[in-house]
């Protein structure tokens, strides 16, 4: 009967499991070749095209519609890496082949290398789902308030020398998120800086940043506006004080050694 032998002897499991495989194949290669619209063609420490850019070829030009009339973002596209890349680091060889570490040659903190870098993001707030600035300083909206814990609002704020650096004046929330992102503190002779939450530390009488000592707070990257904080903004300020962690260590190490 044509019902009964139309497949005769054939393997419909084997089939089965043999198309699993070249989907599952194809799959991952459709991952990998998306996974690779930005920082694509690899390059070495120099700037130039790497020797290995691996199996996988860069995929053609996608162009997106940003939302909020934030135009269009076409990947991969060399235009975009060219005004995205960052041709003035302090930086030098340790080694003459590729692979080594680089050794800052200036400020590494102010210059953002090492720990201390930076992404050249857009230099634009990251906006809501209704297209506002998601992080705004608390005082600018009445609705919110600290719901647990300590306000740290008018207490001083210590560095890692145990030194006042200055007050705290306000507190930057994710409104959406409903998070306190990060701490404003008016530096002695300095002005308005902001400190990532996750590097204060809120005591009963004074707010401590580890990171940093007294005389590194008024480098902190200081804002364009009062009013929002942009991502190239944020990438800054973060790296700058987390970096201390590092920089601020080894420059007290070298201090106690004189």
């Amino acid at each position: 009967m044509v019902g009964v032998n139309f497949f005769g002897n054939f393997d419909l499991a084997s089939l089965s499991i043999w198309l699993f495989w070249l989907f599952f194949a194809l799959l991952i290669y459709y991952l990998q070749t998306e996974n690779m619209r930005e920082g694509y063609p690899l390059e070495d420490e120099d700037g130039a095209a790497a020797a290995n850019q691996g199996p996988f070829p860069v995929p053609a030009p996608k162009t997106r519609i940003l939302p909020h009339g934030g135009g269009e973002w076409t990947v991969p596209s060399r235009e975009v890496e060219d005004a995205h890349r960052r041709t003035d680091l302090a930086m030098e060889r340790t080694a003459a082949v590729g692979g080594f570490p680089l050794r800052p040659t200036g400020d590494p903190m102010a210059d953002g290398v090492g720990p201390a870098s930076w992404a050249p993001r857009a230099d634009q707030p990251e906006l809501d789902g209704k297209g506002y600035p998601k992080i705004v300083p608390m005082s600018a909206h009445d609705s919110f308030m600290i719901s647990a814990g300590r306000d740290p609002r008018g207490l001083p704020v210590m560095g890692r020398d145990k030194e006042v650096v200055g007050t705290v004046t306000d507190l930057w929330v994710d409104e959406p998120e409903q998070l306190v992102r990060y701490v404003e503190i008016d530096v002695k002779g300095a002005g308005k800086r902001l400190v990532p939450m996750q590097l204060a530390v809120i005591k009963r009488g004074h707010v401590m940043v580890r990171s940093l000592v007294k005389e590194r707070f008024a480098g902190i990257p200081a804002l364009k506006s009062d009013k929002q904080i942009t991502k190239l903004e944020e990438e800054k300020v973060s790296a700058y004080v987390a970096a201390g962690n590092l920089y601020g260590a080894e420059k007290e190490a070298r201090l106690e050694m004189l």
